[in-house]
Parts: C-alpha cells; sequence; structure tokens
C-alpha cells in the first residue's frame, strides 16, 4: 500500500510540473515566461516525503527554458531571460532540498556575471554551505564574488580560507592570505600564513608560503613606521622615501616578487607586483 501511494504522488507531482511545461516547450513563443509555479510552502505540502524529486524538477524546469532560449536564439540572447522567475524557482528548489547542486551552481553563473546580484548570489552560497558541507566550490564562489564583484575583501579571505580547509588546496588558503592582507590586516595575514606554512610538508608549497609571509613582514614594517609618521607629523606620508629619510623605516623595504612597494592617497601599502611573480608594474 505504502509503495502504490508513493507511485502516485511521484506521478501526480511529475504531472504537475513536467507535462505542462514539456507540451508548451513545443510551440511556445519566443517571449515567454518560466510560468506559474506553486509557492514553495504549497509545492512542500503536497511533496511530503518527496521534495528532492520536486526541487530538481524545478530546478530542471529553469535548466529546459534557459537551454530552451539559447537554443532558439543561436546562443545570443536578443530576448532577456526572465531572471527574477529564474531566481525564484532555484530559491524554491534549495528550500526544498538544501543539497541540490545544480541550484547553487546555475544560480552563481546569471545572478553574478548577467543580473549583478552579488549579495543575493552569496546569500545562496551562504544558505548551501550550512547544508552542503564539504563542498569547497560554495565557499571558493562566494570568495570570488566577494573579491572580484564586491572588493569585500576581508570576507573574501572567510571564503577562500574555507575553500581551502575543505578542498587542501594551496590555492586557495594562498588567496585566503592574499586577500586577508588586501583588507588592511596584514598582522591577520602573517598569522595565517605562519601557520599553513608551518604545517605544510611539500618544500615547493613550503617555500612559496614563506615567500608570501616575507612580503607580508614587509609591509607590516612599512605600516608601522607610516603608523609612527602619522603620529609624530599629524598626516600621512606621502611616499616609502619619506619614512626613509626620516628614519622610521630602516632597512628599505624589498619586495621578494621583485616590485616595487609604494604608498597610495590614503596610506595603504601596495607593491607594483602585486605579490606574484610576473606582476610587476611601474609604481603609482
Amino acid at each position: 500500500m505504502r509503495i502504490v501511494s508513493t507511485g502516485i504522488v511521484c506521478l501526480f507531482l511529475y504531472g504537475l510540473l513536467i507535462v505542462p511545461f514539456t507540451a508548451y516547450l513545443k510551440n511556445k513563443p519566443f517571449v515567454e515566461k518560466l510560468g506559474y509555479v506553486p509557492s514553495v510552502m504549497a509545492l512542500k505540502a503536497v511533496a511530503v516525503d518527496h521534495k528532492e524529486l520536486v526541487a530538481a524538477t524545478l530546478v530542471l524546469k529553469v535548466l529546459m527554458y534557459f537551454g530552451g532560449l539559447v537554443e532558439k536564439s543561436d546562443n545570443q540572447l536578443a530576448t532577456p531571460p526572465d531572471y527574477p522567475s529564474m531566481s525564484r524557482l532555484l530559491h524554491g528548489a534549495v528550500k526544498l532540498d538544501p543539497y541540490n547542486m545544480d541550484a547553487y551552481y546555475f544560480s552563481q553563473g546569471f545572478l553574478t556575471w548577467d543580473v549583478k546580484q552579488f549579495k543575493l548570489a552569496n546569500d545562496l552560497l551562504d544558505y548551501g554551505m550550512k547544508y552542503r558541507t564539504w563542498d569547497w566550490y560554495l565557499p571558493f564562489f562566494a570568495g570570488f564574488n566577494s573579491a572580484y564583484f564586491l572588493h569585500d575583501y576581508k570576507k573574501a579571505a572567510e571564503y577562500y580560507k574555507r575553500a581551502g580547509e575543505l578542498s587542501g588546496s594551496d590555492l586557495h588558503k594562498s588567496l585566503a592570505g592574499r586577500y586577508l592582507q588586501e583588507s588592511g590586516q596584514t598582522d591577520l595575514a602573517i598569522i595565517y600564513l605562519s601557520a599553513i606554512a608551518k604545517g605544510e610538508r611539500n618544500p615547493a608549497m613550503k617555500k612559496n608560503y614563506l615567500l608570501r609571509l616575507n612580503a607580508f613582514k614587509e609591509v607590516r614594517r612599512i605600516e608601522l613606521a607610516r603608523d609612527h609618521y602619522r603620529e609624530l607629523r599629524g598626516t600621512f606620508p606621502t611616499s616609502i622615501d619619506q619614512l626613509l629619510a626620516t628614519g622610521l623605516l630602516s632597512p628599505p623595504p624589498r619586495d621578494p616578487y621583485g616590485g616595487q612597494f609604494y604608498l597610495e592617497q590614503d596610506g595603504n601599502v601596495k607593491t607594483t607586483s602585486k605579490f606574484a611573480f610576473g606582476g610587476v608594474k611601474s609604481a603609482k
């Protein structure tokens, strides 16, 4: 009896969401909408023990819709997709099944580059991290959004640190250290990289971490000299040369990546190398 009941529910849900939509796709107009879908609360009530199936169906509906637009327009989206409805359906899908991978990955793609809803994308990724606790892609995506789109380097460092812990990737760990420094928390970047370097067994990666660590220690020396200068003069110095001339910074700082350190107008310490080999440019 239980098996029969389960089968009926599955067929009902499939018919409710897929059959009308598939029929519609055959003769759909080019200017289209995703159509009406019951609220998440209503779907939860109907789905009962089949929330994963309903969530997967919602994601499939979005993918079919978007794929149909691309196919019709020969990869040129002349008609803007119904992004609000796509977002609504994908958010609904993860409310039904917070472990659905495709919902997070596809949302990351269009919410950022196409819709410019960076915070909304990260809110969705944050939600997914509560459930997909093993998935390093989610904090990696959120770290990229924070650094590239939102310029929130402190938050980016937190995400990349989590991605590094989950994946064991040296790149993610290195990015975490870099964005801690970018956020103005050089001390934290030094502590973080010191711990990472200490536990690194690969000689080449250990050398890489120590190199970046030495660069950040030089940044910290400049920051301390800058702060001392401001205490004495009441204003930020305009150049590294000023700090050297006053004797507040000695010996001259050396960027192990081959760049030159310089001060921005707000006093932030930067380097022309951007803490990477091959990234050397002239100072501003």
